[in-house]
């Protein structure tokens, strides 16, 4: 009888590089959005315009140091 055996490549885990990519863009999605948010909501979360326009104008790689690994 002859075994074979076959990996399915189709599927590949996520590494830590496919996480941290997937954070940053994560981060650069959010700092849009904050950009978009009118001055009312703004208030409400504590920011004011040149705060969200500053953290919009931020790399894409300027992530929280808690994310580093």
């Amino acid at each position: 009888m002859t075994y074979i055996s076959t990996q399915h490549t189709a599927y590949r885990p996520r590494t830590r590089r496919t996480l941290s990519l997937g954070r940053i863009l994560d981060t650069w999605r959010s700092r849009q959005q904050l950009k978009k948010l009118d001055d009312s909501a703004l208030a409400d979360i504590g920011l004011s315009r040149t705060d969200a326009l500053n953290e919009a104008k931020r790399p894409i790689w300027d992530v929280p140091a808690t994310w580093r690994d």
